[in-house]
């Protein structure tokens, strides 16, 4: 395994890129090349080959330090998209006799998910240097390839020679659960909703107000009444918890970047909810996923993650009376005949950074994770 890396090494996989001490140490063989032809002086040739032996070798070195280098990615079981995230770093070496020096490990590609780079001064020959950092995967979706360059300028300093490493393995990233704008005014909103509809029959108190003649007078509070002279009542929380029902609905027509804003507010809301122990069943043509009954929070995000417009989704009823709903459609007025009337709707202006981006033209339709 290590003379198969080092000849993969050896056969043109290092791009060069001259430093400025090499830059210099090139300025001065020529100068002292041209000094020993013109004055033929036997030192100056010597100097000159001496010289040439060092470049040289420090290629040949700088290209073993290269080789025989393994990476390892270690990443928690679940990530969000655009949010740092916790991870560690293996770099192996599996050169048995010879250590790798100076070794700055980053990412590559178009959206390298390592922001800062990581250097290991020396990694001892036959063994293996972890080390943690952050990643940011940039969208949601399945991450099958992630690329890192090795690159070192040792031993001289010369050239910085860099080898490019594919690492292959499957990473589900979740939608970004970070506020976005208009989010957090949202969950306000939809929590005070809940707030005042949770009031009726239960044994938790929840406050003293004024009567109302429809009222049964089983409830009234007599001490309040004696203390302020008007009829006041006690009233009670409801012992059940009512299911907040988030409805995404996959019909072809959105635009991209209303699309993702829909599917990063499904999984926000989601995830704040649950956090606040409540109920939450997420709706969607072929798809339901009921927190914490008979799903986790996960299950919710991992469907979030591949979710994509599809052909030929009708609008489906909600399955539960009594529950607070939420429907994200960008046409919500064909759900009307479908029972959706008392849902609170998200439709096209409900985004309008989305709306904003796609006016203009700006903006991508995938531009969104271990949470």
């Amino acid at each position: 395994m290590q003379w198969s890396k080092l000849t993969a090494v050896l056969r043109g996989r290092v791009r060069h890129r001259v430093a400025r001490g090499g830059v210099l140490f090139a300025f001065a063989l020529l100068l002292v090349g041209l000094a020993a032809a013109i004055s033929a002086n036997n030192l100056l040739f010597l100097i000159v080959a001496a010289m040439l032996a060092t470049l040289l070798i420090s290629g040949l070195v700088s290209r073993l330090v290269l080789a025989g280098l393994e990476l390892e990615l270690i990443l928690p079981e679940h990530i969000s998209a655009r949010r740092k995230t916790a991870a560690r770093i293996r770099l192996r070496n599996t050169k048995r006799w010879m250590p790798s020096f100076s070794i700055l490990v980053a990412g590559d590609g178009p959206t390298p998910i390592l922001a800062v780079p990581m250097y290991f001064p020396v990694v001892p020959g036959g063994r293996s240097l972890e080390e943690p950092l952050d990643v940011v995967f940039p969208r949601r979706g399945a991450h099958m390839e992630n690329l890192f360059v090795f690159s070192t300028s040792f031993p001289f300093g010369f050239l910085e020679k860099t080898v490019l490493v594919t690492l292959r393995r499957e990473t589900v990233v979740y939608p970004c659960i970070d506020p976005q704008p208009g989010f957090e005014d949202l969950l306000t909103g939809i929590m005070g909703e809940m707030e005042s509809n949770v009031l009726g029959p239960g044994t938790d108190f929840y406050r003293i107000r004024p009567y109302e003649p429809t009222e049964s007078a089983r409830h009234v509070d007599w001490r309040s009444t004696a203390h302020t002279g008007d009829l006041q009542v006690r009233e009670f929380a409801r012992d059940e918890q009512r299911t907040v029902e988030i409805f995404l609905d996959l019909s072809m027509g959105a635009p991209p970047e209303w699309f993702e804003q829909a599917v990063e507010c499904c999984a926000f809301l989601a995830w704040e909810l649950a956090r606040q122990n409540l109920t939450v069943c997420l709706l969607s043509q072929g798809f339901r996923a009921r927190c914490p009954d008979e799903d986790d929070v996960y299950t919710i995000l991992r469907f979030l993650a591949f979710a994509e417009p599809q052909h030929n989704r009708r609008p489906l009823p909600p399955p539960e009376d009594g529950s607070f709903q939420i429907l994200l459609s960008a046409a919500p007025d064909s759900f009307l005949d479908e029972g959706w009337h008392p849902a609170r709707m998200l439709g096209l202006d409900a985004f309008p950074a989305a709306g904003a981006e796609s006016a203009t033209g700006g903006g991508s339709g995938n531009t969104a994770a271990n949470a």
